[in-house]
């Protein structure tokens, strides 16, 4: 809803997320974040141009099915203070190994609090559960539920928001089975390569 009052743009903060399903049965997430002003902007080490990136940083990660990180790479494209920020990027490459289904956040804020880490990288890195399970919906999820069908393990999305809570209107009209259930969360499938 516009606001009633005249309003001057001042930040825009711009996250974008893909995730592509490889040929070699892997996925990669990419993530950018971009930092603009509505005004020319005066940082301690240069001025940024009304529009001109103050940060531009990425975040790829290749995954399996599994959640299982197996490749990480960041970079920052513009920084407010060149020749340093870019320097703690290949730490991200700690990405690897972790689960982003399995403690990852928790993972993800002792690998890089404070000096450890750029806290644009690592914010791009909280985004990377939800934009997974987001790619694998439709795609992995839904392909592999017939492989996994179990009639008494409710689906993993139910109470996993207030729309989609057991006692409310969607459940009752769209998963009627699970309707009046327990408002308990399920645990998401584990998922294993086809053969």
């Amino acid at each position: 809803m516009p606001s009633p009052v005249s309003r001057q743009l001042i930040h825009t903060r711009q996250i974008h997320t893909q995730v592509f399903r490889r040929d070699d049965d892997l996925w990669d997430i990419e993530i950018s974040l971009i930092d603009t002003k509505g005004k020319d902007f005066h940082l301690a080490s240069s001025m940024r141009k009304k529009g001109e990136p103050i940060h531009h940083m990425t975040l790829t990660v290749t995954i399996d099915t599994q959640f299982k990180v197996l490749a990480a790479k960041a970079e920052s494209l513009a920084v407010p203070y060149p020749g340093t920020c870019e320097l703690i990027t290949p730490d991200y490459s700690k990405l690897v190994g972790l689960n982003l289904l399995s403690g990852f956040r928790a993972e993800v804020k002792n690998l890089f609090k404070g000096i450890k880490g750029c806290s644009h990288i690592t914010e791009l890195c909280s985004v990377l559960p939800t934009a997974a399970i987001q790619g694998f919906a439709g795609e992995i999820l839904q392909s592999r539920a017939e492989e996994l069908s179990d009639p008494t393990q409710m689906p993993f999305q139910l109470n996993g928001c207030h729309a989609l809570r057991t006692d409310g209107e969607v459940v009752k009209n769209h998963y009627k089975v699970w309707y009046g259930a327990p408002l308990v969360a399920p645990e998401m499938p584990k998922l294993g390569t086809k053969d």
